[in-house]
């Protein structure tokens, strides 16, 4: 199955609170971070943020789906508020098996799973690997293999994998200020960066500040980005494309037309390979939809349930 989905044809949100809501809380769930909404009893889910980023990445998308859902959102070794993996293995396959442990040692699957960017790649990898653990998944910008550099990115980025230049850029991003640093990534991964909400800003300066009192930082972000490029060289039945095509849990794929860090060309190849899918683009959004338009992609995935309940029926 494969369809292309127009935001008209969303699903309705019933109309609450608009305001900006703070982190959820959370702390250390085995190895990992974990911050969660308030438990309801409603169906489980697990979301998994990108390259950077942290389980606050999900704030309002979680509180648009607390009502059917009991979300939970992990920070990934090494990332957010968790400790670096044993050894500083930061592959894919290594931050796969991290949510793939939390979940075993919870017992909540199967769970819906959403991921953005490396979460993406790592969520793909978790539901080939075991798919008696997913629902659902739903991927925001995926980070799947592509070599190819796309107009419009920055041509500095490949030279972060070298690691002369990524310590050298490392030295430079520290002699800006946390909110200098904390806009520009922003500015990065929103197609509109006008639609931050200065409330976040502060968010993501006060993070920066944090982590950079961290001394595997750095790592984590550097070699998350070697593993990630290394998966992608991966042929084979462990290849990322090989292992999507094996997937066959419903799959939500939502993709933004100005996203500069995952080509988004790459949609139409991921909506044939996963066999279960359906695509939603959105003109003018970014990498970071789940940030960026939080709202539309509630709908499209309250939308999927919906399809995937009438399909029960009618059967």
């Amino acid at each position: 199955m494969s369809v292309r989905v127009h935001e008209g044809d969303l699903a309705e949100l019933p109309v609450g609170d608009q305001g900006v809501a703070p982190p959820w809380p959370g702390d250390m769930d085995g190895l990992v971070y974990v911050r969660r909404t308030p438990w309801t009893g409603a169906e489980p889910a697990l979301f998994v943020h990108g390259l950077g980023g942290a389980a606050t990445n999900w704030t309002d998308l979680m509180g648009l789906l607390a009502d059917r859902l009991d979300g939970e959102a992990v920070d990934l070794p090494g990332f957010g508020h968790s400790p670096p993996p044993a050894a500083g293995r930061y592959r894919v396959s290594v931050h796969a098996r991290a949510v793939v442990d939390l979940l075993d040692r919870q017992g909540r699957g199967p769970v819906h799973l959403f991921g953005n960017s490396l979460g993406g790649a790592v969520s793909t990898r978790v539901a080939a690997w075991r798919p008696d653990l997913v629902k659902t998944l739903t991927l925001v910008s995926p980070a799947l293999p592509n070599l190819k550099r796309q107009k419009g990115s920055d041509p500095r980025l490949p030279l972060l994998l070298l690691p002369g230049v990524s310590s050298l850029a490392a030295r430079k991003l520290a002699e800006q200020s946390p909110e200098a640093r904390a806009k520009a990534v922003l500015q990065l991964c929103y197609g509109d960066p006008t639609k931050v909400h200065p409330a976040r800003l502060v968010e993501a300066a006060e993070e920066v500040a944090r982590r950079n009192g961290l001394p595997h930082a750095q790592d984590a972000f550097m070699l998350s980005l070697r593993g990630l490029v290394g998966s992608y060289l991966q042929r084979g039945s462990k290849g990322l494309w090989a292992q999507a095509a094996t997937v066959r849990t419903p799959t939500l794929l939502v993709w933004g037309d100005r996203d500069r860090l995952v080509d988004p060309a790459l949609a139409p190849k991921a909506l044939r390979t996963f066999p279960d899918a359906r695509l939603l683009m959105l003109p003018g959004v970014g990498h970071v939809a789940q940030m960026e338009t939080p709202d539309v992609v509630a709908r499209a995935f309250l939308g999927m349930l919906d399809e995937l309940a009438e399909r029960r029926a009618s059967r």
